[in-house]
């Protein structure tokens, strides 16, 4: 399972990072940011199964870190770290969903019993859930079909307008309650077919609420809630993402994930899904393996700032200011003109590599010229390449290169 951690300690992050033995467990610390700003943007580019979270960190805590995570990636299981062992912060974290509290300080015994603990816990939950959803596709659950049906007649053009909101009000009464300020549609196409069915539906169940699974001829078809428009978008990417990642777990293929657009009534859920059937039929001509586009606001385009020239732009801006350890996805997305979910996840699709892969790849390219050609230390090269902490700029280098920055040295001055 692939952990995330958030913590404005050096030390703190340090320690876990160096201290605990994570090539003997099944885990994998895939990144760490010193704030929950910082955090968030890395989190949906990693898409980690567990989030290690502290209380207090500036800009955005923990609470609120916790409280994103519960409404944009349900599914990801927190661990909160605190130096405050109070009843008041405890509260807030189960009211949150999280999985599990520790108090500082905490040592590896400490973290590999709550890794597991809430490994175990998630396992548990998306075992149960494939179940019930093989349960169901075998056994058919009458009330679940008709809900399904009157979600799907939301995407029928025999349904007249009017009859949207009818349908939103009839599936609140069944308490399944889809109303919501703001929607988007994601269409999903792969194979197999009944297996991606499943792995959707297990989607669905964990969203706490804001998103639906309904079966289509060639996949699915998922209706996210959002309270504001940023927020349905920043879901509609979240879940296509982890759409693409179960699925790839479960050994799909061929699979097409387009994004509709944004829209704020009832009626309108027909033209988000068809923006989104759209995007996703261009993406069949494509000989990507998979691919996730967001639609323009204007139904029957591809999105005009989804073009080579504004990855350009991004990839100039990148390389003109990865030096600075403070950049982050949201400075490259302003500069480009584009909302963060937005620009993540073109990018990853136009470049082949996603945001945080290309910033290491500067980083670490910087870091190997000077290494070869100059005998500047290792930790001043770690700041002029953009990491303030020479140590992750350790772990970053031997994590991609499989050796240490020291070794990499001895390496071309022996040559």
């Amino acid at each position: 399972m692939k952990v995330f951690l958030a913590d404005d300690e050096i030390v703190v992050r340090e320690g876990i990072r160096e201290s605990f033995p994570w090539d003997e467990t099944p885990y994998t610390l895939v990144g760490e940011a010193p704030d929950g700003e910082m955090a968030l943007p890395i989190i949906r580019d990693t898409n980690p199964d567990i989030v290690i979270t502290d209380i207090k960190m500036p800009f955005m805590d923990g609470i609120e870190l916790c409280r994103t995570l519960r409404a944009q990636m349900p599914w990801i299981g927190i661990i909160v770290l605190s130096g405050y062992d109070e009843f008041e912060y405890a509260r807030q974290c189960l009211q949150l969903g999280v999985r599990e509290y520790l108090v500082k300080p905490i040592n590896s015994e400490n973290l590999r019993e709550a890794l597991d603990k809430v490994s175990k816990q998630l396992e548990d939950e998306r075992k149960a859930i494939e179940h019930a959803a093989s349960l169901r596709t075998r056994l058919g659950n009458d009330e679940q079909l008709v809900k399904e049906k009157l979600i799907a007649s939301l995407y029928s053009e025999d349904a007249a307008a009017e009859d949207s909101r009818n349908v939103l009000k009839h599936l609140e009464t069944m308490g399944c309650n889809c109303i919501a300020p703001f929607y988007a549609v994601v269409d999903a196409a792969y194979k197999p077919l009944s297996e991606g069915q499943e792995v959707a539906y297990a989607l669905s169940e964990g969203s706490g609420g804001v998103m639906y699974a309904t079966p289509t001829r060639t996949g699915s078809a998922l209706l996210v809630l959002g309270d504001t428009a940023e927020d349905a978008e920043e879901r509609a990417y979240a879940f296509a993402a982890s759409l693409v990642r179960e699925l790839e777990r479960v050994g799909g293929s061929e699979i097409r994930v387009g994004i509709g657009d944004i829209v704020d009534a009832p009626e309108d859920i027909l033209k988000s899904f068809k923006t989104a059937r759209h995007i996703r039929h261009i993406l069949v001509d494509r000989s990507d393996e998979k691919s996730v586009i967001l639609g323009t606001r204007e139904m029957g385009e591809v999105s005009d700032d989804a073009n080579p020239s504004v990855i350009s732009e991004a990839k100039l801006y990148m390389s003109q200011h990865f030096t600075d350890p403070n950049l982050m996805l949201q400075d490259v997305a302003k500069a480009v003109g584009m909302s963060n979910s937005r620009f993540s996840t073109v990018f990853s699709q136009m470049s082949g590599q996603t945001f945080t892969e290309y910033l290491i790849y500067l980083r670490l390219n910087k870091a190997k010229e000077m290494l070869r050609t100059t005998n500047t230390k290792s930790s001043q090269i770690a700041r002029e390449s953009g990491y303030n902490d020479s140590h992750y700029f350790s772990y970053i280098f031997k994590k991609n290169t499989g050796i240490t920055p020291s070794e990499y040295r001895q390496q071309y001055q022996n040559e």
